[in-house]
């Protein structure tokens, strides 16, 4: 009878996906696709407590608010830092994505990706914020879990499966098998720490100080990963592995703020340069691959050897980062098609398919409210 009604309400209420990512939030809505590809931040008068603007809106005025007016982000590390915020965030999206219908408002059911890992206080925080912005139920599924239903893996076989999904606050390492994560790794190192290698490198080599947006104007356009040779001035095509010699270094004019005379200043910093700022922290993500390769059971380890390990997430498209893992490991990598959505694709092919897939949903029945 549950399952009936549930098929009838989903008819009217429109359920819907969300990746609730610390950089942008995707929203899938059930038979529509995807609708809203935003960014995590918020714009809060700071006088009155009220929500000025969210999303795309909020992000432009970053740094250019008198102090009364704040852009937050209310998700850090891939969970909330902010509960109020985030649900006010979450009731915009919700809100924007949601049809009302003449006969029915019904509120939606959603599924909300979650990192690898979590604790039992963050995920009640998640399901908190959730119901509060108005939805009927809430399911959490781990984002590499996501990843890999959305971009086809078969993710309910006796098949290995390995997903490293980057993205702005943590980067998510899974091992998947029979529907379960074998092994799942969290690490608080990702686009967002790139950013702030990036700052401190300018700031250190040039006295220049960059906010925020540049540091990621100058990932996105000259970010580099891996070099192979950078003396021999050959350089990689992260997507088909190949060198090609002689390619011209990349390079990009930032503007800032000198530190010494506190005057505005334009330079021209190239991509070798943005290679050795974000090295330490790629290294480490390298590493954190390699050692869930380590602890990966051997049985499975076959599998990844003959399928590869899939990149995720918008912090998969820095250039050479699947070359040097590749290298690193010694296992083909592939960055998948459109990684920035591959999390959102996955929770939403589980809502089209709540019957079948449910088993790889996070368990929360301790955390539900009492009836």
């Amino acid at each position: 009878m549950a399952s009936l009604w549930n098929k009838f309400t989903s008819v009217f209420s429109e359920d819907m996906a969300i990746d609730l990512g610390t950089a942008n939030s995707v929203v899938y809505v059930q038979g529509r696709g995807i609708v809203i590809f935003e960014p995590s931040v918020v714009a809060v008068n700071q006088k009155t407590g009220s929500i000025l603007a969210v999303g795309e809106e909020a992000k432009k005025m970053v740094g250019r608010t008198p102090s009364h007016i704040v852009a937050v982000r209310p998700l850090r590390n891939g969970v909330i830092s902010d509960f109020e915020v985030t649900e006010q965030m979450l009731r915009y999206f919700i809100e924007k994505a949601h049809k009302k219908h003449f006969l029915f408002n019904l509120r939606p059911r959603i599924i909300i990706g979650v990192p690898v890992g979590v604790t039992e206080v963050e995920k009640k925080a998640v399901l908190d914020a959730g119901r509060s912005a108005g939805a009927r139920d809430v399911f959490l599924i781990e984002e590499p879990m996501a990843s890999a239903i959305g971009i086809r893996l078969p993710v309910q076989e006796a098949v290995g499966s390995f997903v490293v999904d980057l993205g702005g606050g943590t980067t998510e390492i899974a091992v998947i098998s029979l529907g379960g994560i074998v092994l799942g790794k969290s690490l608080r190192i990702a686009g967002d720490k790139l950013c702030e290698d990036i700052i401190q490198f300018v700031q250190d080599e040039y006295k220049l100080l960059i906010g925020e947006r540049m540091a990621e104007n100058i990932k996105i356009g000259i970010g580099l990963a891996y070099a192979p040779d950078p003396q021999s001035g050959n350089h990689l095509l992260a997507k088909t592995g190949t060198i090609v010699k002689k390619l011209p270094k990349r390079d990009f004019k930032m503007r800032g703020r000198n530190l010494v005379t506190g005057l505005p200043e334009e330079i021209v910093i190239n991509e070798d340069e943005i290679r050795r700022a974000i090295d330490k922290s790629v290294r480490q993500i390298v590493a954190e691959v390699k050692m869930a390769i380590e602890e990966t059971p051997p049985e499975l380890i076959s599998d990844i050897m003959a399928n590869g390990i899939y990149l995720c997430g918008g912090g998969s498209q820095l250039r050479g980062l699947d070359a040097l893992i590749e290298k690193e490991t010694r296992i083909p990598v592939k960055t998948v098609e459109d990684p920035k959505t591959s999390v959102v694709r996955g929770a939403g092919m589980v809502l089209e398919n709540l019957d079948q897939l449910k088993d790889v949903l996070i368990e929360t029945k301790e955390l539900e409210p009492p009836k």
